[in-house]
């Protein structure tokens, strides 16, 4: 039996990529998974079905409470409070790069509207619930260019920065309620959104594989494993903590 064995999950930005991903292995390691994004993640869900998982899809807006309420209501409703957050949504394979000065005040606030202040809307909105499970774990998707100061889009390198600092204020804050807060730095990623967005693969592709001790593509499933021990009990005594996957391109 798994440590993941019933525990309920949330995985935000669902849909495709790296959250589809994570859900399914949550999914497959026993977890209850709830799987919500901006579209119904009917696909997401199909496939934990298809592989004996149990779950339930929501559509969600990471920047609307009432939507967050009412994601965690349906959750409770039908699988029980929540024991694990899984923060990924995000913008990131959409960005334009560019130098910082021909970044506008707009491009500059939605960015961090949905990959900062998301996190924070949505750890207001479960924690409550993970409190009725009593206790639980809090995993954010940040990501590795924070650490080396990744040039041409600032504006998702500040929110990824921002994430890890929240994710240790969250530590100090709910120890007591035995929820725990990490973070994951991640590398970049060949995922579904990246590959449709060839700029993107263009431009940090080759750059990230010659910079890795491991000389390969990452996968989103490169991710499963650290995600499945931060949400599990195997990570009881381990909060406040940032883990760096990329395959050694940061040896932090």
């Amino acid at each position: 039996m798994s440590n993941l064995d019933q525990k309920v999950a949330i995985v935000t930005g669902a849909a495709q990529g790296i959250g589809a991903e994570l859900a399914l292995g949550l999914a497959k390691a026993g977890a209850k998974v709830v799987v919500s994004d901006l579209k119904m993640p009917d696909e997401t869900l199909a496939r934990i079905k298809d592989a004996g998982g149990e779950g339930i899809a929501c559509v969600a807006n990471v920047t609307d409470n009432e939507s967050l309420q009412a994601m965690v209501s349906q959750t409770e409703a039908e699988l029980g409070p929540v024991s694990v957050l899984i923060n990924n949504a995000g913008v990131f394979a959409t960005i334009d790069l560019k130098p910082f000065e021909q970044i506008t005040e707009d491009e500059w606030d939605f960015v961090m509207q949905v990959n900062a202040r998301g996190v924070f809307q949505v750890s207001k909105a479960v924690v409550p619930s993970m409190r009725k499970a009593g206790g639980g774990s809090i995993v954010n998707i940040g990501s590795g260019t924070m650490h080396r100061g990744a040039p041409l889009f600032m504006q998702y390198v500040a929110s990824k920065g921002a994430v890890f600092a929240m994710s240790r204020c969250l530590a100090r804050e709910l120890a007591e309620d035995n929820i725990r807060s990490n973070c994951i730095t991640v590398g970049f990623t060949a995922s579904s959104g990246v590959k449709e967005h060839p700029d993107m693969l263009e431009k940090f592709g080759d750059y990230t594989i010659n910079a890795r001790l491991i000389k390969r593509e990452m996968v989103p499933d490169d991710l499963i494993g650290t995600v499945k021990y931060l949400a599990g009990d195997d990570s009881a005594f381990l909060t406040g903590q940032a883990i760096n996957v990329d395959g050694g391109a940061v040896t932090y």
